[in-house]
């Protein structure tokens, strides 16, 4: 959590840099806190889903889900916080997001696979 805060933190304070203090900070320390909340529910929410999930749309939701879900958080947040930028603030988060996400996920099933092989 710690690493997510200052990366994505560090991110959307450079991604607002142009504007006048304190805006790039205060958008550095949303994105960071969000990040931070983020990673922890993302995860937790991505094996329950994929664990319930049958099928092919247990591969492909469950990320889609996450992506959404931070989307519509980070969108939502940084425009009350009045963060100037905010395309260029999220971009990378829901990139990391995006790529952790489908991973973590593909990972979640591969294990589910394996042990259902090895026990039945």
């Amino acid at each position: 959590m710690a690493v997510a805060f200052v990366a994505m933190g560090g991110w959307a304070t450079f991604a607002n840099s142009g504007h006048s203090m304190p805006q790039p900070l205060i958008a550095g320390v949303v994105q960071g806190t969000l990040s931070a909340l983020i990673t922890l529910f993302l995860k937790r929410m991505i094996e329950a889903l994929s664990a319930r999930l049958p099928g092919s749309i247990g591969g492909w939701l469950p990320p889609l889900a996450a992506l959404t879900a931070s989307l519509t958080l980070l969108t939502s947040i940084h425009w009350l916080a009045g963060t100037p930028e905010i395309v260029r603030t999220i971009i990378v988060p829901l990139s990391v997001t995006g790529v952790y996400g489908t991973l973590y996920n593909i990972a979640l099933r591969r294990s589910a696979a394996a042990s259902s092989r090895s026990n039945g």
